[in-house]
């Protein structure tokens, strides 16, 4: 049976199926903080933003229709669903380093920012679901999907993969579409393995890596530390080391096709001009200065000298000190570079895709639109902004935010996967972006955007004018109007020379290294190159097309924002505060 869900409200009602009642119906609060204002089925509204005015339709967006299986089949295209059928894959990054319950993001003023977002991109982990959820709902008949789990034991391993994957609200359509034996099925196809990606041989015990090395078709690659000031030392084991050892494990599977890195479209560290789609290496396009095992040394020994607290910070200090030294903005996205620069040496004649998207946000359509796990990117700001607490930003409002939605990354990925896996040996690029497209999105319409939504479904009860957002060109101009609104807010004063309060001190801190931290991507002018990415979309079937859309071209960002984004923003924060 095809499932459909209606996303827009008609004139008349809101039309949605019985598991997308169920899902959000499962959230506390009022249901207009999770559903966008009503609109008829096709409204056209001239959109002003600081920068541009749009001109855009918004039309209701159904959920993908999947054919039943017996009668549907894809004659023609990359042939993805015969592909899928039958092969088994090893995935990485399924669970993050710490476990679900101890990665979640928080969103009090005294957590680190970096830590708050985990980088500017997003938890792989929230990727990596949403890509199982793909694979099984797509196609049943696919193999066995093993997940590296860094786990005490397999029982450990075991309540893991059902807290954090099997009894997820993501899995909704599986569950219904497989009834009572849903867990079943999830366990038939989904293996846990315990192992370690900072290890050599993966961590996993000799006798199971014999077993799976064997049945293996496709390496998914998503294991990454992504914190942007991470300890240099812990960075370059996971980021530069790990794709390596997993290139090695790899070369041990008898029936491999193919070896699928997911990276970062910030890995080039370039600002300005145009990202193209080329593996990155060192001694090419990547500095011939710079010596992978000359910074493991460097780090080695400043842990060797180093202790406490003192070893924490100083170790983020160096990771941050040697990326800026070599032109990246960051810890994270220079030893992605480096990982990526690994896998271009070492690959032999191992087929081999990188994924680079960009900053990956709420689904667009699938498997429900707005879904969203942890808050990232710009989303602090725009809950902070929602609840009355910031009106300022420090950044250009003509800078392109170059977001992409998840199912959109996880389509790409499933396509790329399909048609590589032929035994050509190549090193194939994909840039899943949004910034060449001739609708990108700028930061100043998101603010927009932003404010216009929360205007017509506030975050509070309690009634609040939203002030439209300030665009600020220097940081002292951003922390000066920062400083000046906390005390007014404390003492109804704003004279410069107020005090503020250490709850004050906190906000301010808080906001400043936020700001801080967004800088190289809230000024960024480079677009990213999608050539490879449009010249996949085309060798796609029709259908193909329609079951695995990637076409970054035909999203309306007023309704992607607006009517999907914020309100599966909003639904993942009062998730959090129910947990």
């Amino acid at each position: 049976m095809a499932i459909t869900t209606n996303v827009l409200a008609t004139s008349n009602a809101v039309k949605l199926d019985a598991v997308t009642v169920s899902f959000i119906s499962s959230f506390p609060g009022k249901l207009n903080h999770f559903l966008a204002r009503r609109l008829p089925q096709s409204t056209t509204r001239r959109v002003q933003t600081s920068c541009c005015y749009r001109e855009t339709s918004l039309k209701a967006v159904t959920l993908f229709e999947m054919p039943e299986t017996e009668t549907s089949s894809v004659s023609d295209g990359v042939e993805i669903l015969r592909f899928l059928k039958g092969k088994n894959y090893l995935v990485t990054g399924a669970f993050g380093f710490l476990g679900k319950g101890k990665t979640k993001p928080k969103t009090g003023f005294s957590c680190c920012p970096s830590k708050l977002i985990f980088g500017l991109m997003f938890l792989f982990l929230f990727f990596v679901a949403v890509l199982i959820e793909k694979l099984l709902r797509v196609s049943p008949e696919i193999g066995k999907i093993f997940l590296l789990i860094k786990s005490a034991d397999q029982e450990s391993a075991n309540r893991r993969l059902y807290d954090e994957i099997i009894s997820s609200d993501l899995f909704k359509l599986l569950k219904k579409m497989h009834g009572s034996s849903y867990e079943a099925f999830m366990k038939s196809k989904l293996i846990p393995v315990t192992g370690d990606i900072g290890e050599d041989n993966l961590g996993i015990e000799s006798v199971t890596s014999a077993k799976i090395s064997g049945e293996i078709d496709v390496i998914i690659s998503c294991a990454g530390r992504t914190t942007f000031d991470d300890r240099y030392d812990f960075a370059l084991n996971v980021n530069a080391l790990g794709p390596g050892r997993l290139l090695r494990f790899g070369k041990g599977c008898k029936n491999l096709k193919l070896f699928l890195h997911f990276s970062t479209a910030y890995a080039t560290g370039k600002k300005e001009g145009t990202i193209l789609e080329t593996p990155l290496c060192i001694g090419e396009n990547i500095t011939c200065d710079l010596n992978i095992e000359s910074e493991l040394k460097l780090a080695s020994e400043a842990v060797r000298k180093l202790h406490g607290n003192e070893e924490i910070k100083n170790l983020k200090e160096l990771g941050m000190k040697r990326a800026q030294h070599y032109g990246w903005e960051n810890t994270y996205t220079f030893t992605k570079a480096m990982g990526e620069s690994v896998i271009h040496n070492q690959r032999g004649d191992l087929p081999v895709v990188i994924i680079r998207p960009s900053v990956i946000e709420s689904s667009y359509k699938e498997p429900f639109p707005g879904w969203l796990q942890g808050i990232r990117m710009s989303d602090p700001i725009i809950l902070a902004y929602g609840k009355g607490q910031i009106s300022d930003f420090w950044g250009d409002y003509k800078s392109l935010m170059d977001i992409i939605p998840v199912d959109m990354v996880v389509n790409a990925t499933i396509a790329a996967m399909a048609k590589h896996s032929r035994g050509v040996s190549e090193l194939k690029v994909y840039n899943v972006t949004s910034s060449s497209h001739a609708n990108p999105l700028r930061v100043g319409e998101l603010m927009n955007l932003s404010h216009q939504h929360l205007c017509d479904s506030p975050l509070t009860e309690t009634f609040m004018e939203l002030e439209r957002m300030k665009f600020h060109s220097s940081l002292e101009g951003f922390t000066s109007s920062i400083f000046n609104r906390i005390a007014k807010h404390e003492r109804g004063d704003a004279d410069s020379h107020t005090a503020l309060s250490m709850k004050g001190k906190r906000k301010l801190d808080y906001f400043v290294s936020l700001a801080r931290t967004y800088e190289p991507y809230t000024f960024f002018q480079a677009r990213f190159d999608d050539t490879n990415t449009k010249r996949l979309i085309q060798e796609l079937s029709v259908e193909e097309g329609k079951m695995f859309e990637f076409d970054i071209s035909g999203i309306d960002w007023e309704h992607y924002i607006v009517n999907v984004h914020l309100p599966g923003l909003k639904r993942e924060l009062f998730t959090e505060r129910s947990r």
